[in-house]
């Protein structure tokens, strides 16, 4: 995300110092991971290093291979307590692409600037590494640790320069001219690898939505709170707008059906309100269906929670909502999850929140997420404030948090 780690550090590591994407290389759909060295010398803050992992994350469960254009100072040590020592830290980088690797998920660095402690391993395990000559350096430790640890004096380039590397110590694979030549060898390797993995399911041809997708403003409210029918969301999302509903005539404030997007068979899960005991059932029949099916699902979020109060509660819905929690959890197809609306509470859970593993998840500029409702939190707040509290004003201010 180009907004990672925006309003954090004061400022000092927009995008979190990485640029993370999916592309085509040689026409091979690839995760890309590159450094920005004009911020703080391409180091690792606490995001960078969470947005680096999500990245091969997408690698991961899609199998696509991941460049690494390199230039990185390793991390950055007044934050080391936050980016080394835990699990999802640093050196969690290493053993994806050690793991990655080991299962046929090509690993392929670039390294365009200086690669120096952690950042040198990035080169070290790839599986192809290209340096730069007279401008990519790798070493562990830089010519002032060296000269301080062992009285040494070495310039940057004899101590892991291109040429040594390339040359002598057998690090890297290729040398390469400067940036432009180090890309198309880069893609040169890409064309060499092996043939795709094949989808588990057909593809049929693309068709744009009957329904005019540009009409999704005025379909969806700013304002959470007012309803709208969502398969008017659907009909703009899906291939011809064909949408074949399952179960539409019961729990009817959960919207189940199959469609195409994109040529794509999917499964559509999509609120159309509160969630009661027969919709999270027939959420959690579809979604099993769907499982067995190898029919990838996708969620459209815009759920307020489960339906609370002493008839739901006698009538087994936390029973209810577990088994499509519990359905979600095991879904082995790929999920994507789009929150249209709001996301509250343990509808998150039910729809596939980021809790639950979707390969991606997107929010559109009106989405909220949050344990509850504002109107919901200010309520509660106001309960157990001191009496005479101005709940409208509660609400209000909460709402506009």
């Amino acid at each position: 995300s180009p907004l990672a780690a925006d309003g954090m550090y004061d400022g000092a590591a927009p995008g979190a110092g990485i640029i993370t994407g999916v592309g085509r290389v040689s026409g091979r759909e690839c995760v890309v991971v590159a450094n920005d060295a004009t911020v703080k010398g391409g180091t690792y803050y606490p995001m960078t290093v969470k947005k680096h992992l999500r990245a091969q994350e997408v690698a991961l469960h899609n199998r696509l291979p991941c460049v690494y254009l390199v230039d990185s100072g390793g991390a950055f040590l007044p934050a080391q307590d936050e980016v080394f020592p835990d699990r999802e830290h640093f050196g969690r980088i290493f053993f994806n692409q050690a793991t990655m690797s080991a299962q046929g998920i090509a690993q392929i660095a670039a390294v365009l600037g200086s690669c120096t402690a952690g950042g040198a391993y990035v080169p070290a395990m790839a599986d192809e590494a290209v340096i730069v000559k007279d401008q990519g350096t790798i070493f562990l430790g830089g010519p002032p640790l060296v000269k301080a640890a062992t009285g040494e004096v070495v310039t940057a380039e004899d101590l892991g320069g291109g040429l040594l590397h390339s040359r002598t110590s057998g690090v890297t694979d290729h040398l390469a001219d400067d940036d432009s030549h180090a890309l198309r060898i880069v893609r040169r390797i890409v064309a060499t690898l092996g043939p795709r993995t094949p989808a588990p399911w057909e593809r049929a041809p693309v068709e744009e939505p009957v329904l005019d997708p540009a009409e999704l403003p005025g379909v969806v409210p700013a304002d959470a709170r007012t309803p709208f029918d969502v398969r008017e969301v659907i009909g703009r999302l899906v291939d011809g707008s064909r949408f074949a509903e399952f179960k539409a005539e019961y729990g009817t404030t959960l919207v189940t059906g199959f469609a195409h997007v994109h040529g794509h068979p999917v499964g559509i899960v999509a609120n159309n309100g509160v969630l009661f005991g027969e919709s999270a059932l027939k959420g959690a029949h579809f979604i099993e269906l769907c499982d067995k099916r190898s029919v990838p699902l996708l969620f459209l979020q815009n759920i307020t929670g489960f339906m609370v109060g002493r008839e739901y509660e006698a009538g087994g819905i936390a029973k209810h909502g577990a088994k499509m929690v519990t359905a979600v959890a095991c879904a082995r197809v790929p999920k994507l999850t789009v929150v249209i609306g709001g996301s509250f509470g343990a509808g998150n859970y039910s729809m596939c929140g980021r809790a639950y593993s979707p390969r991606f998840l997107w929010m559109w500029p009106n989405a909220r997420i949050s344990v509850m409702g504002g109107e919901q939190a200010a309520s509660v707040l106001a309960a157990v404030a001191k009496e005479g509290t101005d709940v409208e004003a509660l609400q209000t201010r909460v709402r506009e948090q």
